[in-house]
């Protein structure tokens, strides 16, 4: 592409020419037909290289566009992830109470058989006994008694010792299921471990790319301007020349309006649920903390455009939170909006939340005022990490300024 240094020095050139024809005699002035020829064949070549910048640039936001699905992606896979070592925890923590609630009762099992051991030995053991009672051939009925509460000590400790068998078999089962759960959480740790370089080196290769596609559209923005100012200055001067007019007329480039940064502290809460959004309007609150950098209506520092919301400039990852009660109707990628959520409040009123980093709720999913919908980023067309905010009624756009209130 030509480069616009090389443009601006032909373009001088013409206009400098064109000013010599000005200042000199009118019946010496050629005719200006040949000249707006030259000057409408010199922006149709412009017109094609500025058309190829502007492929260029679609292809780049593409990219883009891919790499913000990728951090998604696995965003989603790290929430999962989250889940599982929550739950095997959970599970862990079960286990080490089965396991102490087991050793317990192993311990008193342990202490009643070995007092009851101790009481049969003190009292000179039951088989002694047995055999005493049937050699000095005491009372039939005593002699049945004895053997019968014999018999159901014998009873009492095989049950005992059996039982103590069991618990040692399910304390040995409770260990081994404590040291699975115990590597399944080192597994999904490691793993955790994993995808988080994997998003590290994606949030690298998305700033890396964000930087020189705003770099290349800030570029690409100077030469348009610098591209329409110079057209508009051409055709000015040749119809000068066409009506052999000795006035000059240059115009002046147009700067984006500017305003002083507003500054916000609150957000919204439960307070304002169950009431109409149109009741609202005084009581509403911004959905993230940060510094309002471009307001309602001003102008865009790309054209003539205005702001339909509001930019507030907000760090990387901050929560974005919904501002009222309602439904999500819209939430995905949208060129210009990067990761786009749209909420419907019910009564034609919508609210809309741009350049995030990562979306947190899903369409048909209902929020509730203060509810956190996603989180700041810098997806969209700027440079600075913030959010995009606008309230509209009906599809038409209005100023949140009017509606909340900022401290």
């Amino acid at each position: 592409m030509t480069s616009l240094h090389t443009w601006l020095h032909g373009s001088g050139t013409l206009i400098s020419a064109c000013l010599l024809i000005l200042s000199a005699p009118l019946d010496a002035a050629p005719k200006p037909d040949k000249d707006l020829k030259q000057v409408r064949g010199r922006i149709e070549t412009l017109q094609k290289e500025l058309a190829t910048t502007e492929t260029s640039k679609s292809e780049t936001a593409t990219a883009l566009h891919t790499s913000e699905q990728a951090i998604d992606a696995i965003n989603r896979k790290l929430a999962t992830l989250a889940q599982a070592r929550s739950e095997a925890d959970g599970r862990l923590g079960q286990l080490q109470a089965q396991f102490a609630q087991v050793t317990g009762e192993i311990g008193i099992q342990r202490s009643r058989l070995t007092a009851s051991l101790h009481r049969q030995y003190v009292s000179g053991g039951g088989e002694r006994e047995y055999l005493s009672l049937l050699l000095n051939h005491q009372d039939p009925n005593r002699i049945a008694r004895h053997l019968h509460y014999h018999g159901y000590l014998v009873r009492a400790r095989l049950e005992d010792i059996d039982t103590l068998q069991a618990n040692s078999r399910r304390l040995d089962a409770l260990a081994r299921e404590s040291q699975e759960k115990s590597r399944e959480i080192a597994t999904i740790e490691a793993r955790q471990a994993i995808h988080r370089k994997e998003l590290e080196l994606k949030k690298t290769e998305h700033k890396i790319l964000l930087t020189q596609i705003s770099a290349k559209i800030e570029k690409q923005k100077r030469e348009i301007g610098a591209l329409k100012r110079d057209e508009e200055r051409l055709s000015r001067l040749v119809q000068e020349i066409a009506k052999k007019l000795a006035a000059k007329n240059r115009a002046a480039p147009r700067s984006g309006s500017r305003t002083e940064p507003l500054s916000n502290d609150r957000l919204p809460d439960a307070s304002t649920d169950g009431n109409p959004f149109a009741a609202l309007k005084g009581r509403l609150s911004l959905p993230v903390r940060g510094e309002v950098t471009n307001r309602f209506g001003g102008s865009r520092a790309d054209g003539g455009l205005t702001w339909k919301g509001l930019f507030i400039r907000s760090a990387a990852g901050t929560e974005v939170r919904s501002v009222a009660s309602g439904r999500v109707v819209f939430a995905d990628w949208l060129r210009g909006f990067g990761n786009l959520m749209i909420v419907d409040h019910g009564g034609s009123y919508m609210s809309l939340y741009g350049n995030n980093d990562a979306i947190r709720k899903q369409v048909g999913d209902n929020v509730r005022s203060g509810d956190t919908i996603a989180t700041v980023g810098n997806s969209g067309d700027n440079a600075d990490s913030g959010l995009y905010f606008e309230l509209r009624h009906q599809g038409k756009p209005f100023d949140p300024l009017n509606w909340v209130r900022i401290k």
